[in-house]
């Protein structure tokens, strides 16, 4: 008895989306979860930030960017896989690190908002109706066609590596995911941020550790 949270308190406070996308994120479903209302101020401001990317000009001129696209086909693999798992949290911190990136890209293309709204569409349902009305979407988002993702969208590019000189990391570089070893060795060697560590020195060997660092072993 009075050992419960009145929800209709946290709806008048910060509206239903907040508490529905809150409970979701407290983590797996199949779990008990300590109940603490500090958490809901995150996901209050998630939201807002979500709604800011609808604020600007929204523009139905030129491609997505492939920044754009690999941000928004990660977040439909990630969410697509989640859903039928129950994994409603891994999936909302994908939102929030597609949002971040979408931001920093300065996002303003229509398709690609678009397709965010009706993918967060199942945890907060209020604010997408809301936002695909703004976008001129047809009937309900709750109806609109699920998207699905392209696994071309999501290929690396490029790669970065950790230059380390006798197993001590000193600085990162970024390579063509499909850079040789004799390329990434050449490349670093003469890098100037390279010279200060091998200046003098006798360089007894390279090692190039695939995807993670290279080292540079001096004397």
């Amino acid at each position: 008895m009075f050992n419960v949270v009145n929800p209709d308190m946290i709806v008048e406070k910060y509206g239903a989306d907040t508490l529905r996308l809150y409970e979701m994120f407290l983590g797996p479903v199949e779990q008990s979860k300590p109940w603490d209302t500090n958490g809901i101020d995150g996901c209050h401001r998630f939201l807002k930030k979500f709604w800011n990317l609808f604020q600007a000009e929204i523009s139905d001129e030129g491609e997505p960017t492939a920044d754009n696209l690999k941000s928004l086909h990660k977040l439909i693999k990630k969410v697509s896989q989640d859903i039928p798992q129950f994994s409603y949290n891994t999936s909302i911190s994908a939102f929030m690190i597609c949002v971040n990136e979408l931001q920093q890209q300065k996002c303003k293309n229509r398709e690609v908002l678009k397709t965010l709204v009706v993918l967060i569409a199942p945890f907060a349902p209020h604010i997408a109706e809301e936002l695909w009305e703004m976008l001129g979407g047809e009937g309900s988002v709750c109806d609109a066609q699920w998207p699905t993702w392209n696994e071309d969208y999501l290929v690396e590019n490029t790669v970065k590596l950790g230059v380390a000189f006798n197993g001590k990391t000193r600085f990162e570089m970024e390579f063509a995911a499909d850079a040789d070893n004799k390329t990434i060795q050449e490349t670093v060697l003469a890098d100037e941020k390279a010279a200060k560590y091998i200046e003098g020195k006798q360089i007894i060997k390279v090692i190039v550790v695939p995807k993670r660092m290279v080292n540079v072993v001096v004397k």
